[in-house]
């Protein structure tokens, strides 16, 4: 079973957002989302500076098996992305929750937070998915 952070909030596109302050928010992809993936050879982020829109394709991580756009849980500007991914994108596959975050984010409107799913809305998520995958 994949494993959910209890602290973090999660988007159904399998992003995770954890809020760093009141104004700005750290993105990654879920353990469950790079477990599906398998081992990550490549991850394409956003740029600082770039204004992304919730929804918005803003990314995308490459696995040995397949690639997927990443999709942004919020809006706002890109402050700050995890330049070791670059050279290490396996990273994600480690330490999902940790080192391997994506990207950080001036939120532009909080209250879209409270739009996405908590840890265990997140996971009964999961859990129908896999649920409605054919046999």
């Amino acid at each position: 079973m994949s494993k959910v952070e209890e602290d973090l909030k999660y988007a159904d596109t399998h992003e995770w957002v954890r809020v760093d302050d009141g104004s700005s928010v750290t993105v990654g992809i879920s353990d469950h989302a790079q477990e599906l993936l398998g081992e990550l050879v490549f991850v394409e982020l956003p740029e600082v500076g770039d204004e992304i829109e919730a929804g918005d394709e803003c990314g995308v991580v490459e696995s040995v098996k397949a690639a997927s756009d990443v999709y942004a849980p919020v809006s706002g500007i890109v402050i700050e992305v995890n330049d070791a991914l670059e050279r290490t994108p396996e990273l994600v596959n480690s330490e999902p929750y940790a080192d391997g975050w994506l990207y950080r984010v001036k939120i532009s409107d909080v209250t879209e937070i409270d739009s996405l799913m908590s840890a265990d809305q997140y996971e009964a998520s999961i859990e129908e998915e896999e649920e409605e995958e054919p046999e």
